[in-house]
Order: structure tokens, then C-alpha cells, then sequence
């Protein structure tokens, strides 16, 4: 349940927009095969986690001293660079989490701009809306207790879930046949649909913490396992979503696919406010995991005081206002995150640990198949990362030209 709630977001409700990019077929075989991949490279993730920590004698590690081991039972060369290698990871699982909240604050900024603009507002920009979010993100998440954050937890699960189980009765209601959809879209697309879905499915960063915190760890990689079935749903409601609103709404699907429910029926401007106020309850978790990381990673500069770390805090959720309100896009927010951060953490940095891993004992295999297997991963995730990322500064670049 943890895994579940941890990885169900915004993604989502991207995922019709995903398989826009993709096409009905393609999208169904690449959301499948990159749910494949995403939860292979957690489990090469884990198990290197239970090597390391056999041979160190260690109860449990964390991202960070998973990292530098790992580089400290590679090849001589490049133990030097473990440090860096560990600074690296954390960087990119900030960026990761940051960049989440980010998507989020424009995500209810834009359902809270089309309510408005439904009940005769002004038209606003959607930056004043994120504006008027700030005060609100530093109240709450100036709270550093986990137990103050967790009946926020509790509300945003029920809230989103509801409401995503909601939104299913306008896909499911008079669906298209579905050959008025293509079953492939174009190549040039293919970075978006990769950027959205790893965006959607990648969750090694609740990972590590959700396995260093079971009874039996064992059990999270073991067959079937915690994290097989987990992903086994996901993957299975993220297909759904993304097959069936992209069926219904075809070329007219929007960033999030709640964007596309109509502001004359009343459940559905309902359902809007409940899913953007679930998600901006989200952000808190996202906030809370961050600065739990940071705090961990760079103590000796943290911990200066309740005010100073209060002012960390401040600037930091300004600091993803103001971000949201550069780049208010959320299509190619998303792909960017996606390409950029999750790419690193949880398809590029995965197999590199295994190789180093098993560096000297036990070995690669024969014909060494492990670390062909490894470097094609690696391969496949830098292709998204370069495509991903160029495709969405492109698109940003494109909105700068032409404004909203």
C-alpha cells in the first residue's frame, strides 16, 4: 500500500497524454516494457543494497553510501570518484523530488485557473494562481514532523484515488471505435512518451526506504514479492488510463487528462478540485522527503538552528513556485523531469552499480552477459535522458516564441 500510494500521482493523469505522443498499440507495449525495465533495475538496485551490506556488515545503507561502496568495489580507477559519484545521486534524486513538486504547483494552478475562468473569472494568468498557492505551501510545510504531515497523507490518498476513480466514468462513457486512433504516432513524439511514462512509473527514490523498513526485506524483491506486484498494478492502471482517455479524447488530449473533463457539469468541476487539492496536499510528502534528504546528505551545513532551517524551507518552495511560473507548461515540464532526473536514478545509475557490484566477485557471467545486459540498459537510458531533455527545452523554447 505504501508503494502504491507513494507512486501514484500526476503521472497518472498524464498518461493519456503519453500515448498521444506514442499511439494506442505502441503505447500499450512501451508503458509495459518500461514498467519492465523500471522495476528490473530497482531489484539490481536492492540486491546490490543486501551485497554491500553483507560485505560492510551493515543493517541498511541509503542512496548516497549505496553509491560510493559501490564505486569503492569497482575497477582501482575509479574508487577516487566514489565521493562524487555519491554527491551525484543525492543531486539527482533532489532533483527528482523538487522537480515533482514543481509539476505539481503548476498541475493545480492550471485546475484551479479553469473553474475559475468557468464561474466568470478574469482570465487570469495562470501565474497568479501559483502565486496565490505560495503563502499556502510555506504554512504548511514549514511543519517538520512527520506525524503532522501524515493526516495530510491520509486526505490526498483519498481525495486522489477518488477522484481519479471518477474521472473513469467520463473516459469509459461512449468511447470511440478504437481504429479512429492510430496504433503508432511518430518518431519525433517517442521522447515525449518516454520522458511522461518514466516520469509516471519511475519510484526508486520511496524505494529504499520502504525496504529498509520492512519486517522481512527479503520479501520486496523476493517472487512474487512486494515490489513485483506493485508495479504489476501500476503498470496495469497507468496502461488503462493511458489506453482508454487517449481512445476518448484522441487528438483534443490535454497535459493532464483532467484538463479535458467539461467545466459545464458540475461533478466534473468537482472532481477537479478534489484531485487538485489532493495533489496539493501531495506536495508536502515530496517537500517533507526532500528536505529529509538534504538534512541526512549535507547535515553539518543543515543543522544551524530552527530559523535557519526554516529559511532552507522558504526559499526552497519559492524557489519551485518560481520555477512552475518559468516554465508553466506541464507536458514538457513533465517529459523533462523525467528524461533529466528519473533517467539518472532509476535507469542509468542502477545497472552501473550492479557492474561495479559484481566488479571482481562474482563476476559478469559467462560470455559476459551481465554486463552486456547492463551496458544496454545504460544505453537505452541515456537515448531517453538526450532525447527527453532536448525535446522538452525544445518545446519550452517554442512556448518563449509563442506565448500561451
Amino acid at each position: 500500500m505504501h508503494l502504491l500510494k507513494a507512486s501514484l500521482g500526476t503521472g497518472i493523469l498524464a498518461m493519456p497524454m503519453a500515448f498521444k505522443n506514442a499511439g494506442l498499440l505502441f503505447g500499450l507495449f512501451g508503458t509495459f516494457f518500461i514498467g519492465y525495465i523500471c522495476t528490473y533495475c530497482v531489484h539490481m538496485f536492492v540486491k546490490c543494497a543486501h551485497i554491500l551490506c553483507q560485505k560492510r556488515q551493515l543493517e541498511s545503507i541509503g542512496f548516497r553510501k549505496i553509491v560510493e561502496l559501490a564505486f569503492l568495489e569497482g575497477p582501482p580507477r575509479l574508487r577516487k570518484y566514489s565521493k562524487i559519484a555519491g554527491i551525484l545521486i543525492i543531486v539527482a534524486l533532489l532533483m527528482e523530488l523538487l522537480g515533482c513538486c514543481c509539476a505539481y504547483v503548476v498541475f493545480v494552478a492550471k485546475s484551479i485557473k479553469q473553474v475559475v475562468d468557468h464561474f466568470g473569472g478574469h482570465d487570469l494568468d495562470v501565474r497568479i494562481y501559483m502565486l496565490a498557492l505560495l503563502p499556502c505551501l510555506v504554512i504548511i510545510n514549514l511543519l517538520r514532523n512527520l506525524k503532522y504531515i501524515t493526516p495530510f497523507s491520509v486526505i490526498s490518498n483519498s481525495l486522489f484515488i477518488g477522484g481519479v476513480g471518477v474521472s473513469y466514468y467520463y473516459i469509459f462513457d461512449n468511447l470511440p471505435n478504437i481504429n479512429s486512433r492510430p496504433f503508432f504516432s511518430s518518431w519525433s513524439h517517442l521522447p515525449k512518451f518516454f520522458g511522461t511514462t518514466i516520469f509516471a512509473l519511475e519510484g526508486i527514490g520511496v524505494m529504499m526506504p520502504l525496504e529498509n523498513s520492512m519486517k522481512t526485506p527479503k520479501h520486496f524483491i523476493g517472487c512474487p514479492g512486494v515490489l513485483n506486484i506493485g508495479m504489476i498494478i501500476l503498470v496495469t492502471l497507468y496502461s488503462i488510463t493511458g489506453f482508454f482517455g487517449y481512445l476518448k479524447y484522441g487528438s483534443y488530449t490535454q497535459d493532464s487528462i483532467t484538463f479535458n473533463l467539461p467545466t459545464s457539469e458540475l461533478l466534473a468541476l468537482i472532481l477537479k478540485i478534489v484531485i487538485a487539492l489532493g495533489i496539493f496536499l501531495t506536495y508536502s510528502l515530496l517537500f517533507y522527503a526532500s528536505m529529509d534528504l538534504f538534512r541526512d546528505s549535507f547535515s553539518e551545513r543543515f543543522h544551524r538552528g530552527v530559523h535557519a532551517e526554516n529559511i532552507i524551507r522558504i526559499c526552497t518552495i519559492t524557489a519551485t513556485v518560481a520555477v512552475a511560473a518559468i516554465f508553466p507548461n506541464l507536458s514538457p515540464f513533465l517529459t523533462l523531469v523525467g528524461a533529466l532526473s528519473l533517467s539518472m536514478v532509476g535507469l542509468i545509475f542502477p545497472p552501473l552499480i550492479e557492474m561495479l557490484v559484481y566488479w571482481e566477485s562474482p563476476g559478469h557471467g559467462p560470455y559476459k552477459w551481465r554486463l552486456w545486459k547492463n551496458l544496454f540498459i545504460i544505453l537505452f537510458g541515456f537515448l531517453g535522458l538526450i532525447t527527453g531533455t532536448m525535446t522538452s527545452i525544445s518545446e519550452f523554447a517554442h512556448a518563449y516564441r509563442k506565448p500561451n
